[in-house]
């Protein structure tokens, strides 16, 4: 069986003191879905903060970073043209233990780089140390774990197979985005609509309409609108 997770890089967070968050190891992935727990998404709110968090360069037309501890952390992803989520899609075989995963300095926005191997180039690279590699061929998409390695892992999969999966991983990202958005009106309540339409930005997924009010429901966040 071949399983399709949009994950988030995602680093130690011992320090953090901003929101509650997840203990979390170093350089693991933690994948993005509505299932996630309270603290699962502050964790992956602070990543997604923190992969933008670059100080305003001159001549670079952003105001100034707010002196406030929060503001100045939220600020690279508040006023950024251009977003990163560190990350991308994990795929894994589940019947050979096989995990092709995102390398390093590819984001999650970037997986529109997938429709390149299902309709246009038939190949995409997603990173590297490892250098994942995408190849479509004919009816059939080859995954190579590490493309520097002459015995790398292979997974290979239909191409209505993989269009299906990553379908799914849209999905698990609005769910997510539903989620978070609850999250921050509980949260961050005065920066719900900009931390929202940012975040919406961030994993490039059309924004919903603004969350009205929060409520706890079954042990998890709900936004009702």
């Amino acid at each position: 069986m071949i399983v399709l997770h949009p994950v988030l890089e995602i680093c130690a967070s011992d320090d953090f003191t901003l929101w509650p968050v997840a203990e979390s190891a170093p350089y693991g992935f933690l994948p993005l879905s509505g299932a996630l727990g309270p603290a699962e998404v502050g964790t992956a709110v602070m990543r997604i903060a923190a992969c933008n968090d670059i100080a305003p360069g001159a001549g670079d037309g952003r105001p100034p970073r707010p002196a406030d501890s929060l503001l100045g952390f939220l600020h690279g992803l508040l006023t950024l043209d251009d977003l990163f989520v560190s990350g991308g899609l994990r795929i894994t075989d589940t019947a050979t233990g096989t995990t092709f995963l995102p390398g390093c300095c590819t984001g999650l926005e970037e997986r529109g780089d997938w429709l390149h191997v299902l309709d246009g180039t038939g190949s995409a690279s997603f990173g590297h140390d490892p250098s994942p590699l995408a190849e479509r061929h004919g009816d059939t998409v080859r995954l190579t774990v590490d493309a520097e390695r002459e015995d790398s892992p292979v997974i290979e999969l239909p191409v209505t197979d993989l269009r299906r999966l990553l379908a799914g991983a849209e999905r698990d990202l609005a769910d997510f985005l539903r989620l978070a958005t609850a999250w921050t009106a509980l949260h961050l309540p005065a920066h719900t609509t900009t931390l929202a339409a940012a975040l919406h930005r961030a994993l490039d997924v059309p924004a919903e309409p603004p969350c009205r009010e929060a409520r706890r429901q079954g042990g998890q966040t709900a936004c009702w609108t």
